[in-house]
């Protein structure tokens, strides 16, 4: 396959680009983020933005703050729980058998 076309594999307006085209990129400041599996991310900030307290570290997305020695705790995750697991936490047995008992007599009622 000698010839070919000289432009295949590349799309349209993907040229080099300069910053004569683009124009000049605004000041920015690298800071650096440590989580609690002393990962550290390094992401770019505007001069004149606000930093954040905290970041998601891209690696493992434990949350990641600015002090090596001292990382943000990793997020708890709440295991998954069923809809009867979420009843049972807002009512006990007995508000469970008033509940029961409340619904048969209307059924046995009708």
């Amino acid at each position: 396959m000698a010839g070919g076309n000289a432009i295949r594999g590349s799309r349209v307006g993907a040229g080099p680009m300069g910053e004569a085209e683009r124009g000049e990129a605004a000041p920015r400041q690298r800071i650096s983020f440590f989580c609690a599996n002393k990962h550290e991310s390094r992401p770019a900030f505007a001069d004149e933005a606000a930093v954040p307290e905290t970041w998601d570290c891209p690696r493992c997305g434990f949350p990641a703050g600015r002090d090596k020695d001292n990382p943000p705790a990793p997020l708890k995750t709440e295991p998954y729980k069923t809809h009867l697991a979420y009843v049972r936490e807002r009512r006990n047995a007995e508000d469970g058998e008033a509940i029961l008992a409340e619904a048969l007599a209307k059924l046995r009622g009708k």
